[in-house]
């Protein structure tokens, strides 16, 4: 018996891994986040599975149900939204599963930012403009922030942000970014990335509070901030296809006569 923790990326049904899809396939059990990961993902349990939504259950609860699928020796398809790694409160699930003796593994999944990056056609690592992504977090009701987290500090690097989870805390990200990146620094809000009702709004760090305010949007939804941003920049080409740049895979030609 295994548990099988598995990404179900940001919405679209289609963005799961064939990995990921063929596990759900094949467990009697299956776990899922049904806040984030739609139900025509699991959707594709076999005939007879036990289906379960945990989005109101407690932690205690979804490791009672683990529990009683070990007993069985049942395998556990246990769905998370995005990609497990990255605000996935899958650490504390395998911390208790460790202590069980209950084994587990993890199937990655496309997390929001590649999802919302692939679907605006842009580059979130521009040359000479930005070569760091940060993928980070605001405190607000959860957890705080370790030090040295703050936006304040991460966003002396000039990267592109993707702040999660933060989406009613505009203000102190503008209050903390404008600084830093200036008042007309781009900000994207990307919201329900791959889900039917995906929007995408543009502003500036000035102005993006009050468009997604009056778009009424309150939650599941990601914010890039950044300079590599900026649409219909001029940006030098990257080095990695420039003629005059040689490397192993593409030595220098020698001169012909």
């Amino acid at each position: 018996m295994t548990v099988h923790f598995i990404g179900a990326g940001p919405g679209d049904p289609d963005l799961i891994t064939v990995r990921g899809l063929n596990l759900i396939k094949s467990c009697p059990v299956c776990l899922y986040a049904g806040s984030l990961v739609p139900e025509a993902i699991v959707a594709a349990a076999p005939e007879g599975a036990r289906v379960v939504d945990t989005a109101p259950m407690t932690l205690d609860e979804i490791i009672d149900e683990i529990v009683a699928a070990h007993e069985k020796g049942e395998d556990v398809a246990r769905v998370h939204s995005g990609d497990p790694s990255i605000y996935g409160a899958t650490a504390e699930q395998m911390r208790r599963l460790d202590a069980l003796g209950i084994p587990y593994d993890v199937t990655p999944g496309v997390p929001a930012f590649a999802a919302a990056a692939a679907a605006l056609k842009t580059e979130l690592t521009i040359p000479e403009v930005a070569q760091t992504i940060i993928v980070t977090r605001t405190a607000m009701q959860s957890s705080k922030m370790p030090e040295g987290e703050d936006l304040t500090t991460l966003g002396k690097s000039g990267a592109t942000l993707a702040i999660h989870l933060s989406v009613r805390n505009l203000g102190e990200i503008h209050r903390q970014l404008a600084p830093l990146y200036g008042e007309q620094c781009p900000v994207i809000v990307a919201y329900r990335v791959g889900w039917p009702d995906e929007q995408f709004i543009h502003g500036t760090l000035a102005t993006i509070k009050d468009k997604v305010k009056a778009k009424k949007i309150t939650r599941t939804a990601l914010i890039f901030v950044g300079p590599a941003l900026k649409a219909g920049q001029e940006f030098r080409d990257s080095a990695l296809y420039d003629a005059q740049h040689v490397h192993v895979l593409r030595p220098k030609k020698k001169a012909t006569a």
